[in-house]
């Protein structure tokens, strides 16, 4: 939204900050300002003149002017614009002099779009009347941050705020007694009170379309408004003054004398200004005469009605529509324009007939034979009580954090357009003013922060909050995940996440009834019906879709299963799983993953069990910790997928149960530590992990560790048999053991095993 600073010192009695020191200030105490561009500053030399005669010059499309001007008297000119001709009236800017084409030119005729007036670059400019064009500063605001200041949208709105800020008076540019009595000749009927609350118009004849005056051409053009003739101008300028939008129809050209505010019918249509054809629907709302729509309400006129070059009867009309309605529109169509951005944020339905008094103060100006022809046409549902807030002084203090007198507040608030009572002793009874009341102003808590803006935030010294923080206890399951995933990935895992929802088809490819899931009443897809009873079916997802790209690779999740209960809400168990694939050779991802899981909880140990459908039928077994069983490691079934997916399922709650609370420290060895090899001859079935706790008795408490090294099955064992090597390493915190003690050891531990029945290859 920009902003001219001289139509804003307008407003405001003797304004004399600086634009860009104004500038800051609106930033700090309003909204936020993007920039400021000078505009116009040609003007500050240009000075009317009189093109006197006008010579050709050979061989070129040049002329040589002579002028006469009113603040530097005669000058000759070069001129190459096309409308240069004696006896025109035209506006001059001393450049300097310089030799064209063998003529010295001093000076230049200037266009409208050289000068800022309009945008019109294709001749000089027509009219020398500069009344009101000066070098101006227009103020550029971020339009979001005015997003709930729909009174900001008008320069009056902002000059009320400016006045605010500089302490000085604001000046009224409306005179609402130039609104005539009697009876209007059209008539206006609403059909939803609630999508149009007010509908005003006033007529016009005798009316003449031309150009603007160079002041109101020159104004539209610093903010960027396009000038297309005096009639459209004057519903530009007053929008872009008071913020509410107008729009102005060809009274000859509108069937019937009554203007209906209502729905548009299924599948009308209306040729916009643009010459854009629109279908509209029912939740449209139109503008329209006797024979159907005129315009769309709130975003654009229709090209049926507009005003031309032979317009001589005028109907202003002045409106105020429900922004949700207008917003839906503009989606609808596809359309945004400077009216759909004031009315969508919640106009004022009392300036209607501000901006109607507007036009008819300007219409002398603009159209000087125009006269008015009735009185006003005003369709209105009632409106509504002003708002009262009570805002205690005390409590504004303390919002803010530092000391405000009574008399303070209430000069900010009523600068600001409020008008202040007292509700009792210490309390003020504030009324919001109508361009407030739009979803802007409503709580005290509104009103504290109209008082600091103007006050200055950086008035009040930061301050730390009294209250006392405490650092909250740690969870020690959300701890404990952490350093699952830690873990993990420092494993060389790439963690994954998951829905929690399942397909009844997966559940069912790994055993699991849907019946026995919990079911999702609004699922977010037609295949993900299931709170998931395990982690694996997406797992499995997973694999295939990277098997896809990867040859091999790593990933994990830590989840929750979802368990349903006969009543009351389902129970949800903490999970881990963690799968290694491999295209080609797999063998070692089981031993890969049981590592894995040695790295959260040593001495884990793994016991063959029965596999499931869809495990592999030798590679499956359950994880035995102290005693318990904690999870499952496995390979996934040939079947369901080509290579080889290694498995590791782990319940997480049973885990965090087990962990030992306190860890007990033991010092390095000082004294050196002894090793020996045993290998052990066993069935071919019998496992290593049995073989090795039947050896740890025998070593006694000299036992530091025994290590699985390898194992041999042929020639020259039996058959059907198998050697186990294991390494034993013993020693004493204490001293260093003889060899008498080791070899001691060691023949105990031969011994003992030779009476289990179990023959030892040494």
């Amino acid at each position: 939204m920009k902003f001219s600073y001289n139509w804003l010192r307008e407003y405001v009695e003797e304004l004399e900050i600086p634009p860009a020191k104004l500038e800051a200030l609106i930033t700090m105490k309003t909204a936020e300002c993007e920039g400021i561009e000078e505009v116009g500053g040609f003007l500050a030399e240009a000075s009317a003149a009189r093109v006197d005669a006008v010579e050709p010059i050979a061989d070129s499309h040049n002329v040589k002017a002579v002028v006469r001007t009113e603040r530097y008297g005669e000058r000759i000119v070069v001129c190459g614009a096309p409308n240069c001709r004696a006896g025109m009236t035209t506006v001059y800017i001393p450049l300097g002099k310089k030799v064209i084409q063998g003529i010295e030119s001093d000076g230049m005729l200037a266009s409208g779009a050289e000068l800022g007036i309009n945008r019109d670059g294709a001749g000089i400019l027509e009219g020398a009347e500069l009344t009101g064009c000066v070098p101006d500063h227009v103020i550029e605001i971020d339009n979001k941050s005015l997003t709930h200041r729909p009174d900001l949208w008008g320069h009056f709105g902002m000059a009320r705020e400016v006045a605010a800020i500089s302490r000085r008076k604001l000046l009224e540019p409306v005179k609402l007694d130039l609104l005539p009595a009697g009876a209007s000749p059209v008539k206006v009927e609403i059909a939803d009170f609630e999508l149009c609350p007010r509908y005003s118009a006033l007529v016009f004849e005798n009316v003449k379309v031309g150009p603007s005056p160079l002041w109101l051409q020159y104004r539209l053009t610093a903010i960027g408004l396009n000038p297309i003739n005096n009639i459209v101008d004057l519903t530009n300028y007053v929008m872009a003054e008071l913020a509410q939008p107008m729009h102005a129809f060809d009274r000859d050209r509108l069937r019937g004398e009554t203007i209906f505010v209502r729905r548009a019918e299924n599948g009308e249509r209306v040729v916009a200004l643009n010459e854009v054809e629109y279908a509209l629907k029912p939740s449209n709302l139109v503008i329209a005469d006797s024979g159907g729509a005129i315009a769309i309400a709130g975003v654009i006129g229709g090209l049926h009605s507009a005003i031309s070059e032979t317009t001589t009867n005028v109907v202003f009309e002045s409106a105020n529509f429900q922004a949700a309605s207008v917003r839906r529109t503009s989606v609808d169509i596809k359309l945004r324009t400077d009216a759909l951005m004031r009315f969508e944020k919640s106009q004022d339905p009392v300036n209607t007939v501000r901006g109607l008094a507007r036009v008819v103060e300007l219409m002398r100006e603009v159209s000087p034979g125009a006269r008015l022809v009735g009185g006003l046409a005003d369709a209105k549902r009632p409106l509504p009580e002003p708002l009262r807030v009570e805002l205690p002084v005390e409590w504004v203090t303390r919002k803010l954090g530092r000391e405000v007198e009574s008399a303070e507040i209430r000069n900010i608030l009523q600068s600001l357009g409020f008008q202040m009572g007292d509700a009792r002793p210490g309390v003020f009874a504030v009324t919001i003013p109508t361009w407030r009341a739009t979803k802007d102003i409503s709580l005290k808590d509104d009103l504290v922060e109209e008082v600091g803006r103007m006050v200055g935030y950086d008035t009040i010294t930061p301050t730390a909050p009294a209250i006392l923080d405490s650092v909250p206890p740690q969870e020690e399951a959300r701890l404990f995940h952490r350093t699952v995933r830690a873990t993990f990935t420092a494993q060389g895992f790439t963690e994954v996440y998951n829905y929690s929802f399942v397909s009844e088809e997966l559940a069912r490819k790994f055993g699991f009834e849907p019946g026995d899931h919990v079911l999702v009443a609004n699922p977010i897809a037609s295949d993900q019906n299931l709170l998931r009873r395990s982690l694996l079916p997406e797992i499995f997802s997973n694999i295939v879709e990277n098997r896809k790209h990867f040859e091999k690779f790593r990933l994990f999740e830590v989840g929750r299963e979802i368990h349903k209960r006969a009543s009351g809400l389902p129970r949800e168990v903490p999970h881990l799983v963690a799968a290694i694939y491999s295209k080609e050779d797999g063998s070692p991802d089981l031993f890969e993953l049981k590592r894995a899981a040695e790295c959260l909880f040593p001495g884990v140990e793994t016991c063959p069990a029965p596999a499931r459908a869809y495990e592999h039928p030798a590679r499956a077994a359950n994880l035995l910790w102290l005693g318990q069983v904690v999870g499952r490691i496995f390979e996934l079934h040939p079947n369901l997928v080509e290579g080889r997916a290694a498995v590791l399922d782990l319940d997480l709650e049973i885990v965090l149960k087990l962990r030992p609370k306190e860890r007990s420290y033991t010092p390095l060895r000082r004294y050196p530590s002894s090793q020996f090899d045993l290998s052990v001859i066993a069935g071919a079935r019998e496992l290593v992990a049995e073989l090795e706790a039947k050896l740890k008795p025998f070593a006694g408490d000299l036992l530091e560790s025994i290590e699985y090294v390898r194992q041999y099955s042929g020639p020259p064992l039996a058959e059907n048999t198998k050697s186990v090597s294991f390494r034993l390493t013993v020693g004493s915190g204490e001293r260093t053991l003889s060899s008498d003690e080791v070899s001691e050891i060691r023949g105990r531990i031969i011994e003992g095993m030779r009476q289990l029945g179990y023959e030892l290859r040494v």
